[in-house]
């Protein structure tokens, strides 16, 4: 089966065929390897500069906004890149604010201007409180701008509730869905879910991070993406095969890259 795993983060500390085929098991066919800082970066072109079947986004995630207080002129060291197919991760956390928020604000907005000028989508990483929706509500006004100037954005990891789904799906954005969709409690990503254009789903494992059911609580890994597309199946009511054919196909449109 066919898969696209749109966002895992690569460290590093395997070379990429160890990682690749001993841990993933040589599965999804394709990738996409995110960078949250310009380190991570540079390993994940590392990793997509191994494969045919990977590609990779550079990116500062919010959580190190404050790391770059001299702006991000450092990233146009991918610029042109044929393996670079989006900006991110970038956002806003406003869950953890390891970086000011008025500095995660700077850099997101720098950000998205350079995936403008780049032509190429962003990856956005938007997190608040539980009781909060102020992350929402400041990225909404950028993203917004930013869809009128022709770009193309995805929300990774979406677990913001159906009326911000709402807003942002209006603007053009794609969501992702990641293997939190597993988790008994989560009912509200399985709502969100049914109310995403089909057109408009991604799926993701986000690695090494949020491994579904049955490996909650350990290590997360692409090879793991096929319970996250059982689950959405199950949960849409359509076939295994047709849901992965459908979210790949997403993911190369979003992507813009040409299926060979």
């Amino acid at each position: 089966m066919e898969l696209f795993d749109t966002h895992f983060h690569y460290y590093g500390h395997l070379s990429p065929q160890e990682y690749y085929q001993d841990i993933c098991g040589g599965q999804p066919a394709w990738l996409l390897a995110a960078g949250a800082d310009l380190e991570e970066s540079r390993t994940a072109k590392r990793f997509a500069d191994t494969f045919d079947n990977a590609w990779f986004a550079a990116g500062v995630h919010p959580h190190s906004a404050a790391n770059y207080p001299d702006g991000i002129s450092v990233f146009d060291c991918f610029n042109g890149d044929p393996k670079m197919v989006a900006v991110g991760e970038i956002g806003l956390d406003y869950y953890y604010e390891h970086s000011d928020r008025k500095i995660q604000l700077q850099v997101f907005e720098q950000f998205l201007k350079h995936a403008l000028d780049v032509d190429l989508p962003a990856i956005v990483h938007c997190r608040d409180q539980d009781t909060s929706d102020d992350a929402y509500k400041d990225a909404y006004p950028l993203l917004k701008d930013f869809a009128a100037s022709g770009g193309s954005f995805e929300l990774h990891c979406y677990a913001g509730t159906a009326a911000w789904a709402e807003k942002f799906l209006a603007l053009g954005a794609f969501l992702g869905i990641t293997g939190i969709v597993t988790f008994p409690k989560a009912e509200n990503i399985r709502e969100n879910l049914k109310i995403i254009p089909a057109d408009r789903i991604l799926i993701e494992t986000d690695s090494p991070y949020l491994a579904p059911k049955p490996f909650r609580g350990k290590k997360n890994n692409p090879g793991y993406l096929i319970h996250v597309a059982a689950k959405c199946a199950e949960v849409l009511e359509v076939p295994l095969e047709d849901f992965a054919r459908l979210t790949t196909d997403n993911a190369f449109n979003f992507f813009r890259i040409e299926k060979t």
